[in-house]
Protein backbone atom coordinates (compact mmCIF):
# COMPACT_ATOMS: atom_id res chain seq x y z
CA UNK A 1 0.00 0.00 0.00
CA UNK A 2 2.06 3.27 -1.04
CA UNK A 3 0.16 6.88 -1.36
CA UNK A 4 -2.66 6.28 -2.81
CA UNK A 5 -3.95 5.59 0.74
CA UNK A 6 -5.52 8.97 1.95
CA UNK A 7 -3.40 10.63 4.49
CA UNK A 8 -6.54 11.99 6.47
CA UNK A 9 -5.87 10.08 9.54
CA UNK A 10 -3.31 11.72 12.31
CA UNK A 11 -2.16 7.99 12.62
CA UNK A 12 -0.42 8.23 9.06
CA UNK A 13 1.21 11.47 9.89
CA UNK A 14 4.12 9.36 10.36
CA UNK A 15 5.30 8.94 6.89
CA UNK A 16 8.33 9.05 5.72
CA UNK A 17 9.93 12.51 4.72
CA UNK A 18 13.16 11.85 2.47
CA UNK A 19 14.87 14.76 0.67
CA UNK A 20 12.46 17.13 1.08
CA UNK A 21 9.54 14.91 -0.14
CA UNK A 22 7.50 12.26 0.95
CA UNK A 23 8.87 8.96 0.60
CA UNK A 24 7.30 5.67 0.20
CA UNK A 25 4.62 5.19 2.96
CA UNK A 26 4.50 1.39 3.41
CA UNK A 27 1.98 -0.40 5.50
CA UNK A 28 4.23 -2.45 7.63
CA UNK A 29 3.75 -1.44 11.32
CA UNK A 30 7.40 -1.20 11.82
CA UNK A 31 7.48 1.40 9.92
CA UNK A 32 5.05 3.26 11.30
CA UNK A 33 6.04 6.73 13.36
CA UNK A 34 4.15 8.84 15.70
CA UNK A 35 5.05 12.06 17.15
CA UNK A 36 5.01 12.56 20.59
CA UNK A 37 1.44 14.31 21.08
CA UNK A 38 -0.54 12.76 17.47
CA UNK A 39 -2.74 9.82 18.82
CA UNK A 40 -4.00 7.94 15.90
CA UNK A 41 -8.02 8.88 14.97
CA UNK A 42 -10.39 6.26 14.53
CA UNK A 43 -11.23 6.36 10.72
CA UNK A 44 -14.08 8.20 9.51
CA UNK A 45 -17.38 6.18 9.79
CA UNK A 46 -20.77 7.78 7.99
CA UNK A 47 -23.63 7.36 10.74
CA UNK A 48 -25.23 9.39 13.81
CA UNK A 49 -26.16 7.45 16.81
CA UNK A 50 -29.38 8.77 18.25
CA UNK A 51 -29.37 11.03 21.43
CA UNK A 52 -29.46 8.55 24.26
CA UNK A 53 -31.80 9.40 27.25
CA UNK A 54 -31.65 5.88 29.27
CA UNK A 55 -29.75 5.99 32.88
CA UNK A 56 -26.35 6.75 32.69
CA UNK A 57 -23.57 4.48 33.51
CA UNK A 58 -22.89 5.07 37.47
CA UNK A 59 -27.18 4.71 37.71
CA UNK A 60 -26.59 1.11 35.31
CA UNK A 61 -23.73 0.04 37.45
CA UNK A 62 -25.40 0.03 40.76
CA UNK A 63 -28.41 -1.40 39.74
CA UNK A 64 -25.57 -4.45 38.36
CA UNK A 65 -24.29 -4.86 41.62
CA UNK A 66 -27.89 -5.14 43.94
CA UNK A 67 -29.25 -6.78 41.22
CA UNK A 68 -27.56 -9.37 39.73
CA UNK A 69 -24.57 -12.29 41.17
CA UNK A 70 -21.45 -11.29 42.02
CA UNK A 71 -20.10 -13.74 39.51
CA UNK A 72 -20.97 -11.45 36.55
CA UNK A 73 -17.63 -9.80 35.86
CA UNK A 74 -17.26 -6.41 33.87
CA UNK A 75 -14.36 -4.63 31.36
CA UNK A 76 -12.66 -1.60 32.09
CA UNK A 77 -11.94 0.18 35.58
CA UNK A 78 -14.93 2.40 34.67
CA UNK A 79 -17.39 0.05 32.77
CA UNK A 80 -18.71 1.24 29.48
CA UNK A 81 -22.77 2.04 29.14
CA UNK A 82 -23.08 0.69 25.60
CA UNK A 83 -26.09 2.02 24.03
CA UNK A 84 -25.87 1.15 20.36
CA UNK A 85 -23.80 -0.40 17.77
CA UNK A 86 -23.74 -0.36 14.22
CA UNK A 87 -21.47 -2.64 11.91
CA UNK A 88 -18.02 -2.98 12.91
CA UNK A 89 -18.48 0.44 15.91
CA UNK A 90 -20.58 0.64 19.50
CA UNK A 91 -21.19 3.70 21.00
CA UNK A 92 -21.63 4.61 24.76
CA UNK A 93 -24.43 6.89 26.61
CA UNK A 94 -22.33 10.13 24.79
CA UNK A 95 -22.43 8.99 21.82
CA UNK A 96 -18.88 8.15 21.81
CA UNK A 97 -17.61 5.67 19.16
CA UNK A 98 -15.55 2.70 19.64
CA UNK A 99 -14.06 -0.19 17.19
CA UNK A 100 -15.54 -3.12 18.50
CA UNK A 101 -12.84 -5.53 17.67
CA UNK A 102 -14.09 -8.27 20.00
CA UNK A 103 -17.93 -8.53 18.92
CA UNK A 104 -19.39 -9.19 21.69
CA UNK A 105 -17.25 -12.31 22.25
CA UNK A 106 -16.90 -13.33 19.05
CA UNK A 107 -21.03 -13.59 18.63
CA UNK A 108 -21.42 -10.51 16.39
CA UNK A 109 -20.62 -12.00 12.71
CA UNK A 110 -22.39 -10.06 10.02
CA UNK A 111 -22.26 -6.37 12.15
CA UNK A 112 -24.14 -4.70 14.74
CA UNK A 113 -27.67 -4.10 13.49
CA UNK A 114 -27.25 -4.95 10.06
CA UNK A 115 -29.97 -4.14 7.88
CA UNK A 116 -30.72 -7.63 6.28
CA UNK A 117 -30.88 -9.26 9.66
CA UNK A 118 -32.67 -7.10 11.32
CA UNK A 119 -35.32 -6.49 8.57
CA UNK A 120 -35.75 -10.58 9.13
CA UNK A 121 -36.47 -10.44 12.54
CA UNK A 122 -38.91 -7.19 12.15
CA UNK A 123 -40.43 -9.06 9.44
CA UNK A 124 -40.99 -12.58 11.52
CA UNK A 125 -42.29 -10.22 14.73
CA UNK A 126 -44.87 -9.32 12.73
CA UNK A 127 -46.56 -12.80 12.46
CA UNK A 128 -45.44 -15.17 15.43
CA UNK A 129 -42.45 -14.67 18.50
CA UNK A 130 -42.57 -17.70 19.65
CA UNK A 131 -43.76 -21.45 19.09
CA UNK A 132 -42.17 -24.67 20.26
CA UNK A 133 -41.25 -28.13 18.46
CA UNK A 134 -44.38 -29.69 19.08
CA UNK A 135 -45.25 -27.28 15.91
CA UNK A 136 -44.72 -27.02 12.73
CA UNK A 137 -43.13 -23.74 11.52
CA UNK A 138 -41.17 -23.61 8.48
CA UNK A 139 -38.36 -21.35 10.26
CA UNK A 140 -37.95 -24.34 12.67
CA UNK A 141 -37.04 -26.52 9.44
CA UNK A 142 -35.11 -23.94 8.29
CA UNK A 143 -32.62 -23.90 11.13
CA UNK A 144 -31.83 -25.20 13.73
CA UNK A 145 -31.15 -24.90 17.52
CA UNK A 146 -28.51 -27.08 19.92
CA UNK A 147 -25.31 -26.97 21.94
CA UNK A 148 -21.77 -28.75 23.71
CA UNK A 149 -23.78 -30.40 26.60
CA UNK A 150 -26.42 -31.76 23.78
CA UNK A 151 -22.96 -33.16 21.25
CA UNK A 152 -21.43 -34.53 25.20
CA UNK A 153 -24.92 -36.47 25.89
CA UNK A 154 -25.08 -37.96 22.23
CA UNK A 155 -21.42 -38.76 22.45
CA UNK A 156 -22.15 -40.96 25.56
CA UNK A 157 -25.25 -42.58 24.37
CA UNK A 158 -24.09 -43.63 20.92
CA UNK A 159 -20.38 -45.20 22.19
CA UNK A 160 -22.06 -46.63 25.28
CA UNK A 161 -18.82 -44.99 27.40
CA UNK A 162 -18.80 -42.62 30.28
CA UNK A 163 -15.44 -40.54 29.76
CA UNK A 164 -14.47 -37.95 27.74
CA UNK A 165 -11.11 -36.22 26.51
CA UNK A 166 -10.89 -32.77 26.42
CA UNK A 167 -7.86 -30.37 26.17
CA UNK A 168 -6.09 -28.26 29.29
CA UNK A 169 -6.43 -24.76 28.11
CA UNK A 170 -10.17 -25.23 26.33
CA UNK A 171 -13.43 -23.64 26.88
CA UNK A 172 -16.42 -25.28 26.46
CA UNK A 173 -19.45 -23.62 28.52
CA UNK A 174 -20.03 -23.24 32.19
CA UNK A 175 -23.28 -25.26 32.92
CA UNK A 176 -23.32 -27.99 35.18
CA UNK A 177 -22.19 -30.64 32.91
CA UNK A 178 -20.23 -28.59 30.14
CA UNK A 179 -17.98 -26.96 32.84
CA UNK A 180 -16.03 -30.52 33.06
CA UNK A 181 -14.89 -30.16 29.92
CA UNK A 182 -13.60 -26.58 30.65
CA UNK A 183 -9.92 -26.27 31.01
CA UNK A 184 -9.28 -23.01 32.90
CA UNK A 185 -9.06 -22.80 36.52
CA UNK A 186 -10.51 -19.31 36.13
CA UNK A 187 -13.90 -20.76 35.06
CA UNK A 188 -14.26 -23.73 37.10
CA UNK A 189 -16.49 -24.40 40.26
CA UNK A 190 -15.57 -26.95 42.81
CA UNK A 191 -18.56 -29.22 41.96
CA UNK A 192 -17.88 -32.93 40.54
CA UNK A 193 -16.41 -32.57 37.06
CA UNK A 194 -17.51 -36.03 36.13
CA UNK A 195 -15.61 -38.68 34.11
CA UNK A 196 -13.39 -36.10 32.16
CA UNK A 197 -9.85 -36.34 30.80
CA UNK A 198 -8.00 -33.68 29.96
CA UNK A 199 -4.56 -33.56 27.90
CA UNK A 200 -1.56 -31.77 27.15
CA UNK A 201 -2.30 -28.51 24.86
CA UNK A 202 -0.52 -28.69 21.53
CA UNK A 203 0.31 -25.15 21.52
CA UNK A 204 3.00 -24.05 19.52
CA UNK A 205 3.78 -21.31 21.51
CA UNK A 206 3.68 -22.60 24.78
CA UNK A 207 3.65 -26.14 24.67
CA UNK A 208 5.82 -28.53 25.97
CA UNK A 209 6.53 -30.47 22.40
CA UNK A 210 6.37 -26.92 20.90
CA UNK A 211 4.37 -27.71 17.31
CA UNK A 212 4.92 -31.58 17.27
CA UNK A 213 1.40 -32.96 16.62
CA UNK A 214 2.71 -36.49 17.02
CA UNK A 215 4.34 -36.30 20.40
CA UNK A 216 1.27 -34.66 21.55
CA UNK A 217 -0.70 -37.30 20.10
CA UNK A 218 0.92 -39.82 21.85
CA UNK A 219 -0.04 -38.35 24.81
CA UNK A 220 -3.74 -38.88 24.38
CA UNK A 221 -2.91 -42.30 23.48
CA UNK A 222 -0.91 -42.84 27.03
CA UNK A 223 -3.49 -41.23 28.62
CA UNK A 224 -6.26 -43.43 27.56
CA UNK A 225 -4.29 -46.40 28.24
CA UNK A 226 -3.16 -45.40 31.98
CA UNK A 227 -6.34 -42.97 33.03
CA UNK A 228 -9.45 -44.88 31.31
CA UNK A 229 -10.65 -48.51 31.00
CA UNK A 230 -9.55 -48.28 27.28
CA UNK A 231 -12.75 -47.18 25.68
CA UNK A 232 -13.45 -43.90 25.68
CA UNK A 233 -16.96 -41.83 24.74
CA UNK A 234 -15.36 -38.80 22.71
CA UNK A 235 -13.35 -36.16 22.67
CA UNK A 236 -13.52 -32.44 21.93
CA UNK A 237 -11.91 -29.81 20.97
CA UNK A 238 -11.71 -25.94 20.03
CA UNK A 239 -9.68 -26.09 16.44
CA UNK A 240 -8.38 -22.23 17.38
CA UNK A 241 -9.06 -22.32 21.61
CA UNK A 242 -11.43 -18.75 21.98
CA UNK A 243 -10.90 -17.91 25.72
CA UNK A 244 -7.83 -19.65 25.99
CA UNK A 245 -5.98 -16.97 23.98
CA UNK A 246 -6.57 -17.65 20.48
CA UNK A 247 -4.25 -20.99 20.72
CA UNK A 248 -4.37 -22.79 17.35
CA UNK A 249 -3.63 -26.20 17.79
CA UNK A 250 -0.17 -27.92 16.34
CA UNK A 251 -0.97 -28.40 12.85
CA UNK A 252 -1.74 -32.12 11.68
CA UNK A 253 -2.68 -32.91 15.51
CA UNK A 254 -6.84 -33.84 15.18
CA UNK A 255 -5.81 -36.22 12.62
CA UNK A 256 -3.65 -38.48 14.45
CA UNK A 257 -6.30 -37.69 17.81
CA UNK A 258 -9.32 -38.80 15.71
CA UNK A 259 -7.79 -41.66 14.80
CA UNK A 260 -6.44 -42.82 18.16
CA UNK A 261 -9.90 -41.77 19.83
CA UNK A 262 -12.06 -43.58 17.13
CA UNK A 263 -9.96 -47.05 17.28
CA UNK A 264 -11.13 -46.82 21.52
CA UNK A 265 -14.47 -46.14 20.73
CA UNK A 266 -15.01 -42.39 21.38
CA UNK A 267 -16.47 -39.85 18.58
CA UNK A 268 -14.19 -36.72 17.71
CA UNK A 269 -16.38 -33.17 18.30
CA UNK A 270 -15.55 -29.73 16.88
CA UNK A 271 -16.29 -26.81 18.95
CA UNK A 272 -16.84 -24.54 15.99
CA UNK A 273 -18.52 -22.09 18.09
CA UNK A 274 -15.74 -19.23 17.55
CA UNK A 275 -14.47 -20.39 14.87
CA UNK A 276 -17.17 -21.29 12.17
CA UNK A 277 -18.94 -19.64 9.71
CA UNK A 278 -15.84 -18.67 7.27
CA UNK A 279 -14.29 -16.39 10.62
CA UNK A 280 -11.01 -17.78 10.20
CA UNK A 281 -10.95 -16.84 6.52
CA UNK A 282 -8.62 -19.64 5.04
CA UNK A 283 -12.17 -22.53 5.78
CA UNK A 284 -15.69 -21.86 6.73
CA UNK A 285 -14.78 -24.39 9.72
CA UNK A 286 -12.19 -24.20 11.53
CA UNK A 287 -11.51 -28.11 11.59
CA UNK A 288 -11.17 -27.73 7.81
CA UNK A 289 -7.64 -26.43 8.48
CA UNK A 290 -6.76 -29.70 10.10
CA UNK A 291 -8.05 -31.65 7.44
CA UNK A 292 -10.28 -33.82 9.51
CA UNK A 293 -13.93 -34.78 8.96
CA UNK A 294 -15.63 -34.55 12.97
CA UNK A 295 -18.71 -37.02 13.84
CA UNK A 296 -20.49 -34.16 15.64
CA UNK A 297 -19.88 -30.35 14.77
CA UNK A 298 -20.97 -27.43 17.70
CA UNK A 299 -21.94 -23.93 17.09
CA UNK A 300 -23.50 -20.41 18.83
CA UNK A 301 -22.27 -17.18 18.87
CA UNK A 302 -21.92 -15.47 14.68
CA UNK A 303 -24.78 -18.40 13.88
CA UNK A 304 -26.68 -15.96 14.79
CA UNK A 305 -25.26 -12.26 14.87
CA UNK A 306 -26.53 -11.84 18.82
CA UNK A 307 -29.75 -13.77 18.26
CA UNK A 308 -29.46 -16.99 21.11
CA UNK A 309 -28.67 -19.16 18.34
CA UNK A 310 -26.59 -22.42 18.88
CA UNK A 311 -26.31 -26.09 16.97
CA UNK A 312 -25.22 -29.53 16.87
CA UNK A 313 -24.53 -30.83 13.45
CA UNK A 314 -24.40 -35.07 13.31
CA UNK A 315 -24.95 -37.88 11.11
CA UNK A 316 -28.14 -39.80 11.27
CA UNK A 317 -26.84 -43.00 13.11
CA UNK A 318 -25.52 -40.64 15.70
CA UNK A 319 -28.25 -38.65 16.39
CA UNK A 320 -31.05 -41.63 16.41
CA UNK A 321 -29.67 -42.18 19.67
CA UNK A 322 -31.83 -39.58 21.41
CA UNK A 323 -34.88 -41.13 20.13
CA UNK A 324 -34.61 -43.48 22.98
CA UNK A 325 -36.68 -40.64 25.20
CA UNK A 326 -37.93 -37.62 24.55
CA UNK A 327 -35.48 -34.53 23.83
CA UNK A 328 -37.33 -31.34 24.41
CA UNK A 329 -36.18 -27.38 24.69
CA UNK A 330 -38.89 -25.26 25.35
CA UNK A 331 -37.36 -21.99 22.93
CA UNK A 332 -36.06 -24.78 20.59
CA UNK A 333 -37.00 -23.93 16.96
CA UNK A 334 -37.80 -20.26 18.23
CA UNK A 335 -39.48 -18.78 15.07
CA UNK A 336 -37.82 -15.33 15.06
CA UNK A 337 -34.33 -16.49 16.33
CA UNK A 338 -34.53 -18.70 13.33
CA UNK A 339 -35.41 -16.29 10.78
CA UNK A 340 -32.73 -14.13 11.75
CA UNK A 341 -30.19 -16.94 11.71
CA UNK A 342 -31.29 -17.83 8.20
CA UNK A 343 -30.50 -14.59 7.61
CA UNK A 344 -27.24 -14.39 9.13
CA UNK A 345 -25.91 -17.35 7.08
CA UNK A 346 -27.50 -15.30 3.57
CA UNK A 347 -25.67 -12.40 4.54
CA UNK A 348 -22.44 -14.17 4.94
CA UNK A 349 -23.00 -15.91 1.64
CA UNK A 350 -23.75 -12.42 -0.43
CA UNK A 351 -21.38 -10.45 1.61
CA UNK A 352 -18.14 -13.00 0.69
CA UNK A 353 -17.41 -12.66 4.58
CA UNK A 354 -15.16 -16.10 4.50
CA UNK A 355 -13.02 -14.05 1.34
CA UNK A 356 -12.87 -10.63 3.51
CA UNK A 357 -11.50 -12.21 6.92
CA UNK A 358 -8.86 -14.41 4.63
CA UNK A 359 -7.67 -10.36 3.28
CA UNK A 360 -8.14 -8.68 6.09
CA UNK A 361 -7.12 -10.97 8.75
CA UNK A 362 -3.68 -11.30 6.80
CA UNK A 363 -3.00 -7.92 6.52
CA UNK A 364 -3.47 -7.15 10.14
CA UNK A 365 -1.42 -10.26 11.38
CA UNK A 366 1.43 -9.69 8.93
CA UNK A 367 1.45 -5.76 10.27
CA UNK A 368 1.17 -7.06 13.59
CA UNK A 369 3.94 -9.15 13.13
CA UNK A 370 5.95 -6.61 11.96
CA UNK A 371 4.80 -4.72 15.25
CA UNK A 372 6.61 -7.80 17.49
CA UNK A 373 9.94 -6.98 15.48
CA UNK A 374 9.48 -2.99 17.54
CA UNK A 375 7.63 -3.80 20.74
CA UNK A 376 9.67 -6.68 23.10
CA UNK A 377 6.72 -7.28 25.00
CA UNK A 378 4.68 -8.98 21.97
CA UNK A 379 5.64 -12.59 22.41
CA UNK A 380 3.62 -13.83 20.00
CA UNK A 381 1.02 -13.07 17.25
CA UNK A 382 -1.11 -15.92 16.19
CA UNK A 383 -4.56 -16.98 14.39
CA UNK A 384 -6.09 -17.16 11.37
CA UNK A 385 -8.44 -14.40 9.05
CA UNK A 386 -10.19 -12.28 11.99
CA UNK A 387 -9.57 -14.80 14.93
CA UNK A 388 -6.22 -13.39 16.26
CA UNK A 389 -4.63 -13.43 19.48
CA UNK A 390 -1.40 -11.24 20.77
CA UNK A 391 0.33 -12.78 23.38
CA UNK A 392 2.13 -10.01 26.03
CA UNK A 393 5.30 -10.93 27.87
CA UNK A 394 7.52 -9.37 29.64
CA UNK A 395 10.55 -11.79 29.04
CA UNK A 396 10.74 -12.96 25.44
CA UNK A 397 12.73 -16.38 26.47
CA UNK A 398 10.80 -16.99 29.49
CA UNK A 399 7.52 -16.34 28.38
CA UNK A 400 6.56 -14.39 31.28
CA UNK A 401 3.07 -13.18 31.11
CA UNK A 402 3.37 -9.35 30.79
CA UNK A 403 -0.26 -9.52 33.75
CA UNK A 404 -0.22 -5.43 34.81
CA UNK A 405 1.57 -4.45 31.80
CA UNK A 406 -1.70 -5.68 29.60
CA UNK A 407 -4.38 -4.36 32.23
CA UNK A 408 -2.55 -1.42 31.51
CA UNK A 409 -2.81 -1.56 27.46
CA UNK A 410 -6.20 -2.79 27.88
CA UNK A 411 -7.58 0.65 29.14
CA UNK A 412 -4.96 2.64 26.95
CA UNK A 413 -6.55 1.21 24.00
CA UNK A 414 -10.11 2.00 25.54
CA UNK A 415 -9.32 5.90 25.59
CA UNK A 416 -7.89 5.84 21.77
CA UNK A 417 -11.55 4.52 21.02
CA UNK A 418 -10.54 0.44 20.52
CA UNK A 419 -12.60 -2.52 22.37
CA UNK A 420 -10.73 -5.60 22.23
CA UNK A 421 -10.98 -9.09 24.53
CA UNK A 422 -8.84 -10.67 26.80
CA UNK A 423 -7.97 -13.91 27.01
CA UNK A 424 -5.43 -16.51 28.37
CA UNK A 425 -4.88 -18.14 31.74
CA UNK A 426 -3.37 -15.23 32.99
CA UNK A 427 -4.97 -12.91 30.78
CA UNK A 428 -2.04 -11.55 29.16
CA UNK A 429 -3.34 -11.95 25.52
CA UNK A 430 -5.39 -9.79 23.55
CA UNK A 431 -8.32 -11.09 21.55
CA UNK A 432 -8.66 -9.77 18.45
CA UNK A 433 -11.90 -11.10 16.83
CA UNK A 434 -14.22 -8.25 15.11
CA UNK A 435 -17.31 -8.06 13.44
CA UNK A 436 -16.79 -9.72 9.61
CA UNK A 437 -17.47 -6.46 8.44
CA UNK A 438 -14.00 -5.08 9.85
CA UNK A 439 -11.90 -3.62 7.20
CA UNK A 440 -7.99 -2.75 6.77
CA UNK A 441 -8.59 0.75 7.34
CA UNK A 442 -9.93 -0.54 11.15
CA UNK A 443 -6.96 -2.95 10.88
CA UNK A 444 -4.33 -0.32 10.14
CA UNK A 445 -5.85 1.61 13.02
CA UNK A 446 -5.77 -0.83 15.86
CA UNK A 447 -2.38 -1.82 14.51
CA UNK A 448 -1.55 2.12 15.20
CA UNK A 449 -3.03 2.65 18.44
CA UNK A 450 -1.50 -0.80 20.29
CA UNK A 451 2.13 0.21 18.61
CA UNK A 452 1.43 4.27 20.05
CA UNK A 453 0.07 2.37 23.38
CA UNK A 454 2.72 0.20 23.91
CA UNK A 455 5.25 3.15 22.98
CA UNK A 456 3.64 5.17 26.18
CA UNK A 457 4.08 2.16 28.42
Amino acid sequence: MGLERKLTNRSFLGALIKNGRWGHFSSLASERRFSALAAPELPAFDYEPKPYKGPLADEVFEKRKKYLGPSIFHYYQKPLNIVEGKMQYLFDENGRRYLDAFAGIVTVSCGHCHPDVLSAIMEQSKLLQHATTIYLHHAIADFAEEANELAMLMARLYSGNLGMIALRNAYHGGSSSTIGLTALNTWKYPIPQGEIHHVLNPNPYRGVFGSDAKRYAEDVQDHIEHGTSGRVAGFIAETIQGVGGAVELAPGYLKLVYDIVRKAGGVCIADEVQTGFGRTGSHYWGFEAQEVIPDIVTMAKGIGNGLPLGAVVTTPEIASVLAQKIQFNTFGGNPVCSAGGLAVLRVLDKEKRQAHCAEVGSHMIECLRNLQQKHDIIGDVRGRGLMVGIELVTDRKQKTPAKAETAVLFESLRELGILVGKGGLHGNVFRIKPPMCFTKTDADFLVDALDYAISKL
